[in-house]
């Protein structure tokens, strides 16, 4: 790969690090921020709310933007808003400051990741898309994973102010790398629409479509998988944290192996593979019982929705013409973000129909509810699947027209 490929890719790899790192490196720090402003827990948890709902607000918005003014140079202004929210965060004299400023950080993040995504194809060659798109989904479930051991390093060492002011740097050196190597914005003619192109937008919708499902299948698993390791299999909080970060080192070792294979095997068959997956991992969480059952489970799971990402964010992505990347990218991220807050509460629910007093909820219980919920999970997927047919079917016809 040329120099300057490396290079942009790694200020993309860099941005979509700090925008999931800014989602869970705060969750560690509520106790302190609690205790420091003299709040109670719903009054800190905007703490981390606000960062997910500017994220959830603007991110198509960012993607239309960006494709008007040039996907570069909002992506700089992006890292320059994230790093200025970073240091606002850190110096905030009291709550409703640091909330203020965690909305700024979570437009910023928006911006980031709705511009990474758009910028792949103007930054390596259209033969490895997928390992660009495994190489961000290994960087999303990075930033995810050690947020939580991150922050919690900074906030023994340096205090609650450390949480936030080690992504301004960080976002400054991913603005300087961003302006140095990612290739200039051009002047680009939107496309008349013809017949193909909405073929193509039936397509794209698809891959919306799947990504949400898919994104609410993951999610059940931070959700329900907590209940089930501690009351089902009755784990320490220690042990729980180390089953419970299994998935995203599987999604961290996965990613850019998936991506390989999209390039080499084609994005449709992977999204089957991937898809395939999914429904195999959650048809044995419906199943599992005890520690090895569900952590083997999941890791199957999880190297599925791997293979899915790579595949599917490449083939909706492709598809795209290059003056409508960045909304697509936005669109792309907002299913995800609708299908995590979907499957919290849709699967949540399905959960606690099964057990219905999970305070003191006997381990059947608790089994039969896991049980329950991923069998729900597996049915999303069998969805999904007939939707990754359906496109397949649809790309044929269109590129036979």
């Amino acid at each position: 790969m040329h120099t300057s490929s490396r290079g942009g890719l790694t200020s993309l790899s860099l941005s979509m690090l700090l925008a999931s790192l800014g989602t869970s490196i705060a969750n560690v720090g509520l106790p302190r921020l609690a205790q420091t402003f003299d709040a109670s827990f719903h009054a800190v948890q905007w703490v981390v709310l606000a960062y997910l709902m500017a994220i959830t607000a603007v991110i198509v918005s960012a993607g239309r933007l960006g494709d008007r003014l040039g996907r570069k140079r909002l992506l700089l202004a992006g890292l320059l808003l994230f790093a200025l929210a970073c240091g606002l965060c850190g110096v905030a004299p009291d709550l409703h400051g640091l909330i203020a400023a965690r909305v700024a950080q979570g437009l910023g993040a928006a911006i980031m990741m709705a511009m990474t995504l758009g910028l792949v194809g103007d930054t390596v060659p259209a033969e490895r898309t997928g390992r660009a798109m495994g190489l961000l989904g290994t960087m999303s479930a990075v930033g995810t994973a050690m947020g939580p051991s991150v922050g919690g390093m900074l906030l023994s060492v340096w205090g609650w102010q450390a949480l936030f002011l080690v992504g301004a740097p960080l976002g400054l050196l991913a603005a300087a790398l961003a302006w140095r190597y990612l290739p200039a914005d051009q002047q680009r003619a939107r496309p008349a629409a013809s017949a193909g192109s909405s073929l193509k937008a039936g397509a794209l919708c698809a891959g919306l479509a799947m990504s949400a499902l898919v994104a609410a299948v993951i999610m059940a698993t931070f959700v329900v998988g907590p209940f089930y390791l501690s009351l089902g299999l009755g784990l320490p909080p220690e042990s729980m944290g180390l089953a419970m970060a299994v998935g995203p080192c599987v999604a961290a070792l996965t990613g850019v192996p998936a991506g390989q294979l999209t390039d080499r095997l084609g994005s449709q068959r992977m999204t089957l593979a991937g898809l395939g997956t999914l429904l195999g991992g959650a048809l044995l969480l419906s199943l599992a019982s005890g520690l090895v059952a569900y952590l083997g489970s999941l890791v199957i799971l999880t190297a599925g929705y791997s293979l899915f990402q790579a595949a599917n964010n490449t083939a909706v992505m492709s598809g795209v013409e290059s003056a409508r990347r960045g909304t697509v990218s936005g669109l792309l991220n907002l299913s995800r973000n609708l299908g995590l807050i979907f499957g919290a509460s849709a699967l949540g629910a399905v959960f606690a129909r099964a057990t219905p007093d999970v305070v003191h909820g006997t381990v059947q219980s608790v089994t039969e509810g896991l049980h329950a919920t991923f069998f729900v999970a597996a049915g999303l997927m069998l969805l999904a699947c007939a939707i990754a047919r359906w496109r397949g079917v649809d790309r044929t016809h269109l590129l036979t027209r």
